[in-house]
């Protein structure tokens, strides 16, 4: 007696096989509310300081000292904000901040997308040592270098001058680290191969054909770089607070001062140095979420 198997419908299979099958064939996959649960969760949890900042930057001095605090807003918000503006001087912080910020991300992310190609895709004597020693200077700590550095910048007649926190933050040994570790999985050596059989020069390469297959990665990098830059406080705090042309977070130092440093304006502070901070991620934020998942993937 001869016995048929047959296949049994898609009605009937398990909901589990179906879904499982679905995430193979690259469907979509719903979470449930146990998965939407702790994500609200973690979302309130990031949001609480800034919300809690802004909270703090519409009350008074008196209202915070209190017990409890104060845990919603009140009607202070937009004075402490205008008394926080021209009491230290945010325009032209905001200005010296941008221009520092912006030069040392855009120098990093070029410069280490160039070195990043050089390490992983090209063939040179000393290669491994000269990116041991760029690994090995993350691990020296900053503040090692403020002595030779400040005198540096005496003799060069910096101090109190942009270009003594610009030109330090030129070159990020972490940068060209990011940079050299995506490109060894973002860029096949066959494309490299391919450009220079057509006669293509090392800088057409890099501008045709590294540029582009780095953007994303540029992209976190960049991020990430203006955002040290513009959180920085030590180095700028040291050469920039003679004349009156200091940093955003050298500017909010300065603020609240007194017998009792006033909370409610130093929380309107912080507030105004964290929305340029804001804005970029809101501008730059799919290529930076785009390129945190291509490089999750290619891993």
């Amino acid at each position: 007696m001869t016995t048929t198997l047959t296949k049994p419908s898609p009605a009937v299979e398990p909901k589990r096989a179906r879904r499982s099958k679905s995430a193979r064939a690259g469907g979509t996959m719903h979470a449930g509310p146990i998965a939407y649960t702790i994500l609200a969760l973690f979302s309130i949890g990031s949001l609480f300081p800034l919300v809690w900042t802004a909270i703090a930057a519409s009350r008074n001095n008196n209202r915070l000292a209190e017990t409890p605090p104060p845990f919603w807003f009140g009607g202070n918000l937009f004075h402490n904000l205008d008394v926080a503006w021209n009491e230290a001087n945010l325009g032209q912080a905001f200005l010296n901040t941008t221009i520092v910020a912006g030069i040392s991300a855009v120098t990093i992310v070029v410069l280490s997308t160039i070195a990043g190609f050089a390490f992983a895709k090209l063939r040179f004597r000393g290669r491994n040592i000269l990116m041991l020693t760029v690994i090995g200077t993350m691990m020296v700590p900053p503040q090692l270098s403020i002595i030779p550095l400040y005198m540096m910048v005496a003799k060069l007649n910096w101090a109190d001058q942009l270009q003594a926190v610009i030109f330090p933050s030129l070159v990020s040994a972490f940068g060209v680290f990011f940079m050299r570790q995506y490109l060894l999985q973002a860029l096949p050596d066959e494309l490299i191969e391919a450009a220079r059989v057509d006669g293509a020069s090392s800088w057409r390469v890099v501008w045709h054909i590294v540029f582009p297959a780095a953007r994303p990665a540029m992209a976190v990098l960049g991020m990430l770089m203006f955002v040290q830059a513009w959180n920085d406080f030590l180095w700028p705090f040291l050469v920039l607070t003679q004349t009156g042309n200091p940093t955003v977070q050298v500017a909010l130092a300065g603020l609240g001062r007194g017998y009792t440093p006033d909370q409610s304006l130093i929380m309107a502070g912080a507030l105004l140095g964290t929305l340029p901070l804001l804005l970029v991620f809101a501008i730059f934020g799919k290529q930076i979420v785009g390129g945190i998942m291509q490089g999750a993937v290619k891993g």
